[in-house]
């Protein structure tokens, strides 16, 4: 060994849902939109004037920011926007979570939360959901160093009421309150009111899941003046020009399009409602999701095999090997067509198995 590796900063990266190379699959392991982004989204590239390419971009993204300020009703100082909601929650863990003292989030949640706290050196705590994979409020009434955590809750599915998000941020007032909203468009109540009341409160969100653009890479956070001064501060303390000039036509356009935004959520959670129902019948049981997956149990049949024969057919959801959901696959939610495959996997799959 070379004794350059013995300064290398070394952590366990966080592991995506697989991408397949082949274009013949049913694709619900990553929650992406099933549907494509808003017509405006197209009508916005066709207009953009690739010359423009060889500038850099607005640093402060101001159109994007704008934008985003007058659909949620807010001021622009109280918005910052990144390359997608895991840069903004990245620059966010950097900004602020640096007490020394154990930051708190779920232990079973989003992943990537764990993995940054291991690069930037952060200590924490990871309180358990109860028995029903729920968040005890009185778990995060304790001293720490910030806390952060998913509403809805991924991989559950499940929303946090808005009383309980008020408590904790509430009663933490030394401490930055970070509530992930990457799907909370499907069925939760945001916290973004509460960020008027409470200036340690940041609510994150993406462009990713509701409204179809994860190929551009765009998140936000909303909060109080003070919080997204910091954030930017750090940001052009690493990269100013992190938003690219396509990817602000783009979300402008796209959150402009709020007709289109509802059509698209209304289908989505009418076809997760339709599968609920379906599932149940067929001996799966699952949290009542508020997101764009469900989080399902078959009664006998483990959730690894069930896995592989799905991938074997050309059929991606998601599986986690962790303690407490092993037996659990997440499982997007598609068109109707992609879950109609899915089921009828299911109950050919089932019948089989009972022979």
């Amino acid at each position: 060994m070379g004794n350059w590796e013995r300064n290398v900063r070394r952590v366990t990266p966080y592991t995506p849902g697989e991408q397949p190379t082949r274009k013949d699959v049913i694709k619900l392991n990553t929650n992406e939109c099933p549907y494509p982004p808003s017509p405006k989204v197209a009508e916005a590239l066709a207009a953009f004037d690739a010359g423009e390419l060889r500038l850099y971009p607005d640093p402060e993204a101001g159109m994007l920011v704008h934008a985003l300020a007058s659909h949620y009703g807010v001021r622009p100082e109280q918005v910052f926007v990144g390359v997608g909601s895991d840069d903004v929650l990245a620059m966010a863990f950097l900004t602020f979570f640096n007490s020394g003292r154990p930051i708190l989030f779920p232990d079973v949640t989003y992943s990537f939360y764990e993995v940054w706290a291991a690069l930037f050196g952060i200590p924490y705590r990871c309180p358990a959901l109860d028995e029903t994979f729920r968040m005890r409020r009185e778990d995060y009434l304790v001293p720490n160093g910030g806390i952060v955590f998913p509403n809805p809750n991924a991989p559950t599915g499940l929303a946090a009421k808005l009383a309980d998000i008020e408590a904790i941020a509430a009663g933490n007032p030394d401490s930055v309150v970070i509530v992930d909203e990457a799907y909370v468009d499907f069925g939760a109540v945001s916290a973004l009111p509460l960020t008027e009341r409470y200036e340690n409160l940041l609510v994150v969100q993406t462009f990713s899941k509701s409204r179809a653009l994860a190929g551009m890479r765009i998140g936000f956070a909303i909060g109080s003046e003070k919080l997204i001064r910091f954030l930017n501060d750090a940001k052009f303390s690493f990269n100013s020009y992190t938003m690219s000039r396509l990817a602000c036509v783009c979300g402008k356009a796209c959150v402009e399009d709020e007709p289109y935004f509802r059509e698209t959520v209304g289908k989505i959670t009418a076809t997760r409602e339709r599968v609920k129902k379906e599932l149940l019948a067929l001996g799966f049981s699952f949290p009542d999701s508020s997101a764009n997956f469900i989080f399902a149990r078959h009664r006998r049949v483990p959730a690894a095999r069930l896995f592989e024969a799905l991938r074997g057919e050309g059929i991606y959801v998601r599986y986690f090997p962790k303690p407490r959901i092993d037996d659990h696959l997440r499982i997007t939610v598609g068109t109707d067509r992609e879950m109609d495959c899915l089921l009828a996997f299911f109950r050919d799959y089932l019948d089989r198995e009972r022979e």
